[in-house]
């Protein structure tokens, strides 16, 4: 992948403010559903993505101005050389070409302008290293070097590299994450599927689609995506309970009444015992979020009186059930 700053169009001394803003312009722009008949739009929103999961991640990002990964998080210094000296560095046995690595491991154009521009066998130069060339002695075994174990042999190859994986974000709605909804997104190549959300699932949740990345010499790469959990206009998270502020009426409060009451999954009825308190607490089993276990949490109802406004209603609301007391009193009730 090309540098990410420049994929996001920000400098390298762009804000995370600067960096976010740049990505939900170009996602917005290169989204698959907006791009049915562009394949290329497709690849650009991935290539957004990917740069966007590398800048936005603090730790990350400061590897790769340091030049320890690449642009795809791989490390980019194999055995530890880097800028300063061994290989990569101006003061090593090399000179000031700098040092990169490839998706496979090494790369002999990795090495150039060590002579005039032309590329290096590197098998001759890791020969030399190891002590095959030369005066290098044989153990018993007919092995090159002194270490016994067969430092002559080249290792085998490293087996096929999968494709890159892809990250995207979801913005789940709060009362689908609680009820745990089944949520369709759209993959860079134009796909959907339809993601089945794990118990316990918090902000920031991260799942896996297998084979659902980029294509690669070992296989498909996965697409990682991380949930991130909406905002609700009147319900609250409190670990596994959601929480609800329910106001009701004086009358409600002194007489007790049935009162419906919004939740996750719906609206449903909620008795008001006669005397209760603002600020009571109520409590609806198993309407909250799933517990990674088994179970659900609940949803806590905190009770709110709402006095009239017009002070003479609520005179004439106190007379009333003064008058109403007295003749329960006279009744014996």
């Amino acid at each position: 992948m090309a540098d990410p700053y420049a994929t996001l169009g920000v400098t390298r001394s762009a804000s995370e403010k600067d960096i976010k803003s740049a990505y939900r312009k170009l996602a917005k722009e290169l989204h698959p559903d907006r791009n049915k008949d562009n394949p290329k739009a497709s690849e650009k929103f991935s290539d957004v993505t990917k740069a966007y999961d590398l800048l936005s991640d603090k730790d990350k990002r400061a590897k790769f101005d340091r030049g320890e990964i690449d642009a795809d998080g791989n490390p980019a210094m194999p055995f530890g050389m880097g800028g300063g000296g061994g290989m990569g560095g101006g003061g090593g046995p090399f000179g000031g070409g700098g040092y990169r690595s490839t998706s496979g491991g090494f790369s002999s154009r990795d090495f150039e302008g060590m002579q005039g521009g032309e590329e290096v066998d590197l098998s001759d130069l890791f020969e030399g290293l190891f002590g095959r060339g030369g005066g290098a002695r044989k153990n018993a075994g007919g092995n090159a070097g002194g270490f016994g174990g067969g430092f002559g042999r080249r290792p085998p190859p490293p087996p096929p590299r999968k494709g890159a994986n892809i990250n995207y974000r979801l913005a789940v709605p709060f009362a689908d994450a609680a009820a745990r909804k089944d949520q369709r997104i759209t993959l860079a190549d134009g796909s959907t599927v339809d993601l089945k959300l794990p118990a316990g699932l918090e902000d920031g949740t991260q799942m896996r689609l297998k084979g659902k990345g980029e294509p690669g010499p070992g296989g498909q790469g996965d697409a990682l995506v991380t949930i991130e959990i909406d905002k609700h206009p009147f319900f609250t998270r409190d670990g596994d309970d959601v929480r609800l502020d329910l106001p009701i009426t004086l009358d409600e409060a002194v007489k007790g009444a049935k009162v419906k009451v919004p939740t996750v999954e719906g609206p449903v009825m909620l008795t008001i015992a006669p005397g209760t308190s603002s600020g009571r607490v109520l409590r609806l089993k198993g309407r909250g979020f799933s517990k990674r276990g088994n179970g659900r949490g609940d949803q806590l109802v905190r009770v709110e009186i709402v006095l009239p406004a017009d002070t003479s209603v609520l005179a004439e609301k106190l007379g009333d059930w003064q008058q109403e007391g007295n003749v329960r009193a006279s009744l014996g009730v």
